[in-house]
């Protein structure tokens, strides 16, 4: 396991940036953590690498936002989902099988289907600015 403070969003970005040199084909990058902690400007530093034409957003409301490159990257936001029909209607299987790479958001609620080999990345507030980033699965 990793540990990283990061200062600023865009020291967040960078880090993402560096894990996503490191994704191939499959790969599912489980993200935990609050509201307004990171994770969707993480996402964004992975985007910059694996599909940089990308507008990337939290899917909060849409649940799934596909980035495409290639493997695609495909945003999860599981916060309203409670059970497997629910992940189901995602797609999330589906991207999967198809070998995207995920980035999933709120993976605390879908930890039972996440895959052994998924990188977990925490998120700790350590002030208004700070992040403590914890990165399990693949060194950085």
């Amino acid at each position: 396991m990793d540990a990283f403070i990061t200062h600023s969003e865009q020291e967040t970005e960078a880090l993402g940036s560096r894990l996503a040199q490191q994704c191939t084909a499959g790969t599912v990058v489980a993200f935990f953590g609050g509201l307004g902690m990171g994770k969707t400007a993480f996402v964004r530093g992975m985007a910059r690498v694996l599909s940089p034409s990308a507008h990337v957003s939290s899917p909060t409301f849409a649940l799934v936002n596909d980035y495409g490159g290639t493997p695609p990257l495909v945003h999860f936001d599981m916060y309203r989902i409670t059970g497997w029909e629910d992940l189901e209607v995602t797609g999330f299987f589906d991207y999967q099988q198809q070998g995207a790479i995920l980035a999933v958001e709120w993976s605390e609620n879908v930890e039972a289907a996440l895959p052994e080999d998924a990188v977990r990345i925490t998120f700790r507030r350590l002030s208004e600015t700070e992040r403590e980033i914890t990165v399990e699965g693949v060194a950085l």
